[in-house]
C-alpha cells in the first residue's frame, strides 16, 4: 500500500465541502474536483467514468449532472 501527498494550499469552500460528494481526478498537468448534490450521484459518476481520460469525464459531467 502506497500513500502519496502534494502539498498545496486547498480552499476553504473545498474543504467544507463533504468528501463524500466530491469526485477527483488527477493528470500529471492538474487536479479536477467534481461536487455533487448527492453521494448517490457521485457514486453513478465514478462508476459510469472509470477508465475515461480528463477530457471525456469533464464532457459525461457536463452532459448529466450539470
Amino acid at each position: 500500500m502506497s500513500a502519496f501527498c502534494i502539498k498545496t494550499e486547498i480552499p476553504q469552500e473545498i474543504c467544507d465541502i463533504d468528501d463524500e460528494l466530491k469526485a477527483i481526478y488527477h493528470s500529471n498537468d492538474s487536479i479536477c474536483i467534481w461536487v455533487f448534490q448527492n453521494r448517490e450521484d457521485r457514486n453513478r459518476f465514478m462508476n459510469e467514468t472509470a477508465g475515461m481520460l480528463k477530457d471525456e469525464r469533464e464532457k459525461h459531467f457536463e452532459t448529466f449532472y450539470s
